[in-house]
């Protein structure tokens, strides 16, 4: 992405300069013998009109000389430009500068000079990477927030690259938006204008009261109330959500952050119950199942009828899998029918099993702690599998249940001692949603 300020005159030029050269232009010139003292009056008819036999024809050549002038050349060239990148999965610091039009050998006097910068090592995929440069490449500034809200800033004096990387402070900017359903939960937030991050959060907070895989309908509607952080006017990155509504199938379901007295946070009902559950509804992002919970299923490989006792999520090979519920790991490997297999086991009687894994996540030994949400493997279609597909069981006392009836436990609600501060906040946090839901319904109508 290219920002310039500079005016429309001189921004053609800059683009085109490359291929303006002098240019021969062929002109066609009509020499004719018309006498001009033929037309006596203006209603003269002239003595004879000659044909086009008679009209000698003549190629010139003409050269015209369309170079720059030497001055506004020179101001071209002395433009500076400000351009950004996306840090990508697997990027080095060389191909973000390559890709930012970078010269060859600013950019080899730049690594040389960042080989020790903390910043550098901390390259996160989405975050993003803004340099200053000339029209020839010249790296004149970059900066990029990394880790725990640090700016790495360097700028070009004397031919040398002078870098910092301190802690800054950043501004919350609070934002509203909403929109509806057409075609799927993303194309509804990206037509809002919703960042992505803000959007995954969403269904992280709601995913133990709406199903985002099998429950979404066209016309469901949500609001969300959000935070940006900015450092001097600039979007630093997106915060977390404050507030968000999300009306499925004609039900309401609304979530509020709040931090408690004594540090913990989390998102409650604007009643106070904690949306905390202690199992996720589903252990994948956006997916389709394929197989329900059912005591009768024709089996695709052993062609015969028999009881399905989990779920199955179709989803390309290699997709994240996350533990519903933190929990201890009971088994890690090959497990006949289920390929490979991660089983957890939970507080009191409740136990998950992942199956048909492509791969474990790193670690997943016997006994080691997961947390909810934690990646334990990814989806593949090892064992009895007749594609790429996640099989989910959840396991009370051993036996297999169906998880999407079966009441499992929340968190504890908002402590008396923070109910005062809580409806304070809960109140302003409702009529922001209730506001921008008015706002929305009334320009849909």
């Amino acid at each position: 992405m290219l920002y310039t300020s500079i005016s429309s005159k001189q921004r053609i030029l800059a683009q085109k300069s490359s291929k303006l050269t002098k240019k021969s232009i062929r002109w066609l010139v009509a020499l004719s013998s018309i006498p001009l003292f033929g037309i006596v009056t203006a209603f003269g008819i002239a003595p004879k009109t000659p044909s086009f036999s008679e009209v000698q024809v003549e190629e010139v050549v003409l050269d015209l000389d369309l170079s720059i002038p030497e001055a506004l050349s020179e101001a071209q060239t002395n433009q500076t430009f400000w351009r950004q990148e996306s840090i990508r999965r697997g990027d080095t610091i060389a191909a973000i500068l390559n890709r930012l039009d970078v010269s060859n050998q600013d950019s080899s006097d730049f690594l040389q000079a960042a080989r020790s910068s903390r910043a550098m090592r901390q390259l996160r995929p989405g975050k993003t990477i803004y340099a200053q440069t000339t029209a020839d490449g010249e790296l004149l500034t970059l900066r990029y927030l990394f880790g725990n809200e640090e700016l790495f800033l360097m700028e070009k004096t004397d031919a040398e690259f002078v870098m910092t990387e301190q802690p800054i402070e950043l501004e919350s900017q609070v934002h509203m938006k909403s929109g509806v359903i057409r075609r799927s939960l993303f194309a509804a937030t990206d037509n809002a204008g919703i960042p992505n991050n803000i959007a995954m959060q969403m269904t992280d907070i709601l995913a133990s009261e709406v199903d985002f895989h099998r429950d979404l309908r066209q016309g469901d509607s949500f609001t969300v109330v959000y935070e940006t952080l900015s450092s001097n006017g600039r979007r630093a990155k997106t915060g977390r959500v404050l507030a968000v509504e999300f009306v499925n199938k004609g039900k309401s379901h609304q979530a509020i952050y709040f931090r408690s007295s004594n540090g913990t946070d989390g998102y409650y009902t604007p009643e106070g119950e904690s949306l905390r559950k202690a199992f996720l509804l589903s252990p994948l992002d956006f997916t389709r199942v394929s197989s329900g919970f059912t005591n009768a299923r024709f089996h695709p490989i052993l062609k015969e009828w028999r009881a399905h006792r989990g779920i199955d999520y179709a989803a390309p090979t290699g997709t994240p899998v996350k533990a519903t519920a933190s929990g201890i790991v009971a088994f890690s490997g090959v497990q006949k029918g289920y390929g490979n297999l991660v089983v957890l086991k939970h507080n009191g009687k409740y136990e998950t099993a992942y199956g048909h894994l492509s791969r474990f996540a790193g670690g997943m030994g016997k006994g080691k702690r997961v947390n909810q949400g934690e990646i334990i493997g990814y989806v593949g279609s090892t064992g009895m599998a007749t594609g790429p597909h996640l099989h989910y069981e959840l396991r009370i006392d051993g036996v297999q249940r169906d998880p999407t009836k079966v009441v499992l436990p929340t968190a504890p609600p908002i402590a008396k001692r923070d109910l005062n501060n809580f409806q304070k906040e809960t109140q302003s946090l409702v009529a922001r949603l209730n506001i921008m839901r008015n706002i929305h319904l009334a320009a849909l109508e």
